[in-house]
């Protein structure tokens, strides 16, 4: 089964520009208003500056926070305010997205979890989320198709997190302790295929 979806990327302030468009879809292009499976993020990514009430939208098609969902306070606020879901980012930090994972199952939010793009380590732990967290279709990894050769490191131990086969991934790569980087054979991988990996000191 094929989806859409519409992003409006924060550049909405009335939520009836957002119904007249899905309104004319579902009269018009019943097909094609069928196929979209959420709106996300339309109003301005500062919600407390913002606090529109989006019920209108979120009865005609799941309405996800995306921009502002970088703390589980306002996912929270979201909620009240109608929103029905949340796409969750570790790269706004794994604590935060696990903190907004947790008050959103409690409160029967649909989830996604997308990326930005996260290579090399950081696509571990985003698949990861993704695979346990319960999403409304998979999960969203960008980066083997923008710059592969970024994560070809650790795709030589963990070839089935950065190459996508029948449009899945798998974690069988990943070891029992932690995250399951195994960081010291991707670094050992590197050095012996000449690439400069290494450990950074803090």
């Amino acid at each position: 089964m094929e989806w859409l979806s519409a992003d409006f990327n924060c550049t909405v302030q009335d939520p009836r520009y957002v119904c007249e468009i899905l309104d004319r879809l579902m009269g018009e292009y019943p097909a094609i208003y069928k196929l979209i499976l959420y709106v996300e993020q339309p109003f301005p990514y500062d919600i407390e500056s913002y606090p529109i009430d989006v019920r209108s939208v979120s009865a005609r098609k799941p309405l996800f926070m995306d921009e502002s969902a970088h703390d589980w306070s306002f996912v929270r606020m979201g909620r009240e305010l109608g929103w029905t879901g949340v796409a969750l980012k570790t790269c706004k930090t794994i604590t935060g997205a696990l903190l907004s994972l947790c008050w959103a199952k409690e409160f029967s939010f649909t989830l996604m979890v997308q990326d930005l793009t996260n290579p090399m380590f950081a696509q571990i732990p985003h698949i990861g989320l993704g695979a346990h967290a319960g999403t409304i279709l998979g999960v969203e990894s960008n980066s083997m198709q923008f710059y592969p050769e970024a994560s070809k490191d650790e795709a030589r131990i963990h070839p089935g997190l950065y190459k996508r086969a029948g449009g899945r991934l798998r974690l069988d790569s990943l070891g029992n302790d932690g995250f399951g980087y195994r960081a010291e054979e991707v670094f050992a991988a590197a050095e012996k295929n000449g690439g400069n990996k290494k450990w950074v000191e803090a």
